[in-house]
């Protein structure tokens, strides 16, 4: 069994859609260049619909607990807290279902697991050392969604207008606002906040150095 000195760091960085999560993270990346650091996205584990007619995948409500393959996302993080490798999943936002190619990807010394839900979980939740929220107006996340969706997802924008109005906001209102009172750190404007970011990885450091001394 892996003693628990010799277990990696597991930093949780949740937020709504658009809120700057994907910043946030790879600023601590970029904080620990020198150091061995895991991302693991959970846009990765939607569920496979590849059995669902694809009318009926582009009804699937992505801003659900329910839409995610939370069971293999423990089994992964549970497998990388053993120093095992893992085959993580594709998802393919085009055709709306998991790809058939998977990611090699090797334990390391600090995981990010990041995405919009991992907060909603308890499961996930007790696995984490350091629990971020990062809170953006939402203004500002409408319009990160909107780029994002035509640019690397092929949507319209009246599409992704009309997915929010009628999926995106009522969720984030039902189930990822509140899962902010269960962050350790909640980080306004996302990446731009240099000073949260800079505690957070003075944080990591801190428990970096004890693992150190403790092996």
């Amino acid at each position: 069994m892996t003693e628990i000195s010799d277990r990696p760091i597991v930093i949780g960085v949740a937020g709504g859609s658009g809120s700057g999560k994907t910043s946030v993270t790879r600023a601590i990346c970029d904080r620990f260049e020198d150091k061995s650091v895991l991302v693991i996205e959970q846009d990765f584990y939607y569920k496979d619909q590849s059995e669902l007619p694809f009318e009926e995948r582009l009804r699937t409500n992505y801003d659900h607990p329910f839409a995610f393959d939370n069971d293999l996302l423990i089994a992964h993080l549970k497998q990388l807290l053993k120093h095992e490798p893992i085959k993580k999943p594709v998802y393919d936002f085009k055709r709306h279902t998991r790809s058939e190619e998977t990611m090699a990807i090797e334990p390391k010394e600090v995981i990010i697991v990041e995405g919009i839900l991992i907060l909603e979980d308890q499961r996930l939740v007790d696995m984490m050392d350091i629990k971020v929220f990062v809170d953006t107006d939402a203004d500002l996340r409408i319009i990160r969604r909107l780029l994002r969706d035509i640019n690397e997802r092929g949507r319209t924008i009246d599409s992704v207008i009309e997915q929010y109005l009628t999926v995106v906001r009522p969720m984030h209102l039902q189930f990822i606002e509140p899962t902010k009172r269960y962050a350790d750190i909640i980080i306004p404007e996302g990446g731009e906040n240099h000073v949260a970011i800079d505690l957070m990885a003075t944080k990591v450091e801190t428990i970096l150095q004890k693992k150190q001394k403790n092996l």
